[in-house]
Protein backbone atom coordinates (compact mmCIF):
# COMPACT_ATOMS: atom_id res chain seq x y z
CA UNK A 1 0.00 0.00 0.00
CA UNK A 2 1.33 3.36 -1.24
CA UNK A 3 1.37 6.30 1.46
CA UNK A 4 1.34 8.89 -0.91
CA UNK A 5 -0.48 9.77 -4.05
CA UNK A 6 0.08 12.00 -7.33
CA UNK A 7 -3.25 12.67 -8.83
CA UNK A 8 -4.02 13.51 -12.26
CA UNK A 9 -7.07 15.01 -13.49
CA UNK A 10 -7.79 14.38 -17.06
CA UNK A 11 -7.97 17.83 -19.34
CA UNK A 12 -7.93 16.52 -22.98
CA UNK A 13 -5.62 13.71 -24.46
CA UNK A 14 -1.95 15.77 -25.13
CA UNK A 15 -1.96 17.44 -22.08
CA UNK A 16 -3.19 15.06 -20.18
CA UNK A 17 -0.59 12.51 -21.55
CA UNK A 18 2.42 15.40 -20.46
CA UNK A 19 0.99 15.27 -17.18
CA UNK A 20 1.01 11.19 -17.05
CA UNK A 21 4.81 11.96 -18.09
CA UNK A 22 5.13 14.32 -15.20
CA UNK A 23 3.51 12.51 -12.18
CA UNK A 24 5.17 9.47 -13.54
CA UNK A 25 8.29 10.55 -12.34
CA UNK A 26 6.88 12.54 -9.09
CA UNK A 27 5.55 9.41 -8.17
CA UNK A 28 8.52 7.09 -8.91
CA UNK A 29 10.76 10.24 -6.46
CA UNK A 30 8.32 10.22 -3.43
CA UNK A 31 7.30 6.14 -3.88
CA UNK A 32 4.17 7.04 -4.18
CA UNK A 33 1.29 5.58 -6.55
CA UNK A 34 -0.41 7.87 -9.79
CA UNK A 35 -4.00 8.20 -9.11
CA UNK A 36 -5.22 9.28 -12.67
CA UNK A 37 -8.79 10.64 -12.36
CA UNK A 38 -11.17 11.20 -15.47
CA UNK A 39 -14.50 12.62 -14.73
CA UNK A 40 -17.33 12.49 -17.21
CA UNK A 41 -19.99 15.28 -17.26
CA UNK A 42 -23.64 14.64 -17.88
CA UNK A 43 -26.00 16.88 -18.98
CA UNK A 44 -28.66 17.37 -16.82
CA UNK A 45 -31.44 16.06 -19.81
CA UNK A 46 -29.83 12.54 -19.48
CA UNK A 47 -29.89 9.95 -16.63
CA UNK A 48 -26.95 10.03 -14.60
CA UNK A 49 -25.83 6.39 -15.58
CA UNK A 50 -26.31 7.29 -19.44
CA UNK A 51 -23.08 9.84 -20.38
CA UNK A 52 -23.31 11.02 -24.09
CA UNK A 53 -20.09 9.21 -24.81
CA UNK A 54 -20.04 5.43 -24.00
CA UNK A 55 -18.19 4.34 -20.41
CA UNK A 56 -16.19 1.48 -22.33
CA UNK A 57 -14.97 3.75 -24.94
CA UNK A 58 -13.90 6.47 -22.46
CA UNK A 59 -12.19 3.73 -20.41
CA UNK A 60 -10.34 2.56 -23.21
CA UNK A 61 -9.07 5.48 -23.99
CA UNK A 62 -8.08 7.06 -20.67
CA UNK A 63 -6.44 3.21 -20.39
CA UNK A 64 -4.47 3.68 -23.42
CA UNK A 65 -3.09 7.06 -22.02
CA UNK A 66 -2.09 5.38 -18.50
CA UNK A 67 -0.54 2.47 -20.00
CA UNK A 68 2.80 4.52 -20.71
CA UNK A 69 3.03 5.34 -16.86
CA UNK A 70 5.84 3.39 -15.57
CA UNK A 71 5.19 3.98 -11.60
CA UNK A 72 2.05 1.91 -10.15
CA UNK A 73 -0.85 3.57 -11.62
CA UNK A 74 -4.66 3.10 -10.71
CA UNK A 75 -7.57 4.36 -13.39
CA UNK A 76 -10.76 5.83 -11.77
CA UNK A 77 -13.76 7.51 -13.68
CA UNK A 78 -16.40 8.62 -12.57
CA UNK A 79 -19.90 10.37 -14.18
CA UNK A 80 -21.14 13.50 -12.38
CA UNK A 81 -22.94 16.92 -13.22
CA UNK A 82 -20.72 19.50 -11.86
CA UNK A 83 -17.05 18.81 -11.96
CA UNK A 84 -16.00 20.76 -8.83
CA UNK A 85 -18.13 19.46 -6.09
CA UNK A 86 -16.89 15.66 -7.38
CA UNK A 87 -13.16 16.65 -7.23
CA UNK A 88 -14.24 18.59 -3.58
CA UNK A 89 -15.32 14.71 -2.87
CA UNK A 90 -12.66 12.57 -4.19
CA UNK A 91 -9.53 14.84 -2.82
CA UNK A 92 -7.85 14.20 0.41
CA UNK A 93 -7.15 17.96 1.90
CA UNK A 94 -3.55 19.14 0.54
CA UNK A 95 -3.50 16.38 -2.27
CA UNK A 96 -1.14 16.70 -5.03
CA UNK A 97 -2.76 17.40 -8.35
CA UNK A 98 -0.95 17.62 -11.47
CA UNK A 99 -3.01 18.82 -14.89
CA UNK A 100 -2.10 18.95 -18.36
CA UNK A 101 -2.68 22.30 -19.69
CA UNK A 102 -2.48 23.52 -23.37
CA UNK A 103 0.27 26.64 -23.50
CA UNK A 104 -1.66 29.61 -24.33
CA UNK A 105 -1.03 33.59 -23.72
CA UNK A 106 -4.68 33.90 -22.17
CA UNK A 107 -6.35 31.79 -19.32
CA UNK A 108 -7.53 28.68 -20.30
CA UNK A 109 -10.17 26.25 -18.89
CA UNK A 110 -7.52 24.22 -16.76
CA UNK A 111 -5.99 27.32 -15.62
CA UNK A 112 -8.98 28.10 -13.84
CA UNK A 113 -8.79 24.94 -12.47
CA UNK A 114 -5.78 24.54 -11.04
CA UNK A 115 -6.69 28.38 -9.32
CA UNK A 116 -9.79 26.85 -7.96
CA UNK A 117 -7.93 23.99 -6.39
CA UNK A 118 -4.80 25.48 -5.22
CA UNK A 119 -7.84 27.90 -3.66
CA UNK A 120 -8.81 24.68 -1.47
CA UNK A 121 -5.61 23.74 -0.07
CA UNK A 122 -3.99 21.13 -2.79
CA UNK A 123 -0.79 21.87 -4.22
CA UNK A 124 -1.01 22.21 -8.19
CA UNK A 125 1.40 21.39 -10.88
CA UNK A 126 1.13 22.06 -14.47
CA UNK A 127 3.10 20.15 -17.08
CA UNK A 128 2.25 21.23 -20.95
CA UNK A 129 3.40 18.76 -24.28
CA UNK A 130 6.15 19.37 -25.99
CA UNK A 131 5.98 21.94 -28.91
CA UNK A 132 7.87 19.54 -31.41
CA UNK A 133 6.48 16.00 -31.98
CA UNK A 134 7.39 14.05 -29.77
CA UNK A 135 4.24 14.03 -27.48
CA UNK A 136 1.82 14.42 -30.52
CA UNK A 137 3.16 11.59 -32.13
CA UNK A 138 2.78 9.50 -29.61
CA UNK A 139 -0.76 10.74 -28.60
CA UNK A 140 -1.85 9.31 -32.03
CA UNK A 141 0.02 6.22 -31.89
CA UNK A 142 -1.88 5.60 -28.17
CA UNK A 143 -5.41 6.41 -28.71
CA UNK A 144 -5.75 5.82 -32.18
CA UNK A 145 -8.82 8.16 -32.07
CA UNK A 146 -11.40 6.40 -33.24
CA UNK A 147 -15.72 7.29 -33.05
CA UNK A 148 -17.61 5.49 -30.25
CA UNK A 149 -20.24 4.48 -33.08
CA UNK A 150 -18.81 2.21 -35.87
CA UNK A 151 -21.10 3.30 -38.31
CA UNK A 152 -19.75 6.32 -38.40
Amino acid sequence: MYGWEVNVLFTTAEPTLAALKTACGLARGLGAQVRFITTLAVPYPLPLSSPPVPVGFTEGQIRRLASGCSASTRVELYLCRDLRETLSGLLKPGSLVVMGVRQRWWGSREQRMAQWLRKNGHDVVLAAPEKKGGVRTRIRDLLQFRSPNPSC
